[in-house]
C-alpha cells in the first residue's frame, strides 16, 4: 500500500498545527497536557499583568498568570493562576503585584501563618496599591510625626544658634581658635626641646644618667673604703658601749645630791652659812661695822698725835675726832648703792 504525497502532506500539516498550537499556549504559560491547580485574585489595578507572568512565591516561580477577566466595567480584575507545583497555601495570604530588577510584572503569594490551607479554585485575598500605601501610610505617621517634631526642635535649635553666634561670638571664637594655635605652637616647641632632652646621645638626660652612671661607679670604686669607715664605725661605738657609763651617771648623780644638799643648808635660816645669806640685820650691821672702820682709819692717817703719843710729834692734838669718813673715803666702792 502506497500513501500518497497529498496525504503525506495533509498530515506534516496537522502535526505542524498542533505543535504550533501547543507552542504558543506554552509560551502564552498554557499547559494543556498538565493538571494543576488553578486559584483567582481581584486586583483594581494589574499594573500591566498579562498571561504568562509568573506566580512566584518568597522568590521562586510556582506557576503563571493563565488569564485575567475585567469585565465590562473594569473595576475589579480577575486574575487566575495557574500551578505548576503543589504547594500548601494559608488561607490567610494574600497576593500582591510587583516588578522584578529586569521590569517583569509578577504576582507575589505571600504565605500566612495559618493551619488550614485553600483549595483548588479558591479565591486568594488580593491587596491593591492603594491599600499597601495606606498601610504603609499608617506605619510612617508615628514616625512622620516624631520626625516633624524633631524638625521643629531643629528649627528652635537653630534659631537659639544664630541669636548665640552673634558677631561678638564669632570674635570671641576666632580669638579662642588663634589661642589654640599659639597653644599648639608652645606644644610644638615644647616637644621640640623634650625630643632633644631626651636624645639618646646629647641630651640633657642622656647626659644626666651619664653623671648617675658616672656617681655610681666612684661608689662601687669606693665600696672597699666606705666598707673599713663603716668597720672602725663599729669599733667605735662597741667601744663606748663598753664604757662604764653606769657608773659614772651614778657618780654624778651622787654630786648632784651633795650639791642640792649644800644648798638646801644654805637656804635654811637655822645655820651659820644660811643666817649669813638670808639676814639682812647681819648684813647692815657688817655695813655700819666697815663704815666705823673707815672713818676710824682715816682719822687714825689724819690725827694720828691723837693715837700715838712719842714726843718727837710734838704735843698732843687735842682736836676733835673725825665724824664722817674723808671724801676718797666716802666715794668709796663698796658704798655705792
Amino acid at each position: 500500500m502506497t500513501i500518497s504525497n497529498e496525504t503525506k502532506i495533509g498530515a506534516l500539516t496537522a502535526v505542524a498545527i498542533t505543535l504550533l498550537i501547543l507552542g504558543f499556549n506554552f509560551l502564552k504559560g498554557k499547559n494543556i497536557t498538565a493538571k494543576g491547580t488553578k486559584y483567582v485574585s481581584v486586583f483594581q489595578n494589574i499594573q500591566g499583568l498579562s498571561v504568562s507572568n509568573p506566580v512566584v512565591i518568597n522568590g521562586k516561580e510556582v506557576g503563571s498568570i493563565s488569564a485575567t477577566d475585567g469585565g465590562r466595567d473594569m473595576r475589579n480584575i480577575k486574575v487566575f493562576m495557574s500551578m505548576k507545583e503543589d504547594v500548601d497555601i494559608p488561607d490567610n495570604s494574600y497576593t500582591t503585584i510587583s516588578k522584578s530588577l529586569l521590569g517583569v510584572v509578577q504576582l507575589e503569594i505571600n504565605l500566612g501563618n495559618s493551619k488550614r490551607f485553600i483549595k483548588d479554585g479558591d479565591t486568594i485575598s488580593a491587596r491593591n496599591p492603594s491599600d499597601m500605601i495606606d498601610e504603609a501610610m499608617k506605619k510612617l505617621e508615628p514616625v512622620l510625626t516624631s520626625v516633624a517634631k524633631a524638625a521643629n526642635s531643629l528649627d528652635k535649635l537653630l534659631i537659639q544658634a544664630a541669636t548665640v553666634f552673634d558677631e561678638g561670638s564669632k570674635n570671641n571664637i576666632k580669638e579662642m581658635l588663634a589661642s589654640l594655635n599659639q597653644t599648639a605652637s608652645n606644644l610644638k616647641t615644647i616637644s621640640s626641646s623634650l625630643e632633644s632632652s631626651l636624645d639618646a646621645k646629647n641630651g640633657t638626660l642622656a647626659k644626666t644618667f651619664d653623671n648617675l652612671q658616672s656617681v655610681t661607679g666612684n661608689l662601687k670604686n669606693s665600696n672597699q673604703d666606705i666598707s673599713k669607715t663603716l668597720h672602725n664605725l663599729e669599733l667605735t661605738t662597741g667601744k663606748f658601749s663598753r664604757m662604764d657609763l653606769e657608773k659614772t651617771l651614778l657618780n654624778l648623780n651622787d654630786a648632784v645630791a651633795s650639791l642640792k644638799s649644800t644648798l638646801e643648808k644654805a637656804n635654811d635660816t637655822k645655820g651659820s652659812l644660811g643666817l649669813l645669806l638670808n639676814d639682812p640685820a647681819l648684813y647692815k650691821n657688817l655695813s655700819a661695822t666697815s663704815n666705823k672702820i673707815n672713818v676710824l682709819l682715816d682719822d687714825v692717817r689724819t690725827n694720828p698725835r691723837r693715837y700715838v703719843n712719842v714726843s718727837v710729834f710734838g704735843k698732843k692734838n687735842k682736836t676733835q675726832p673725825l665724824q664722817v669718813p674723808m671724801p676718797d673715803t666716802l666715794n668709796a666702792p663698796y658704798l655705792k648703792k
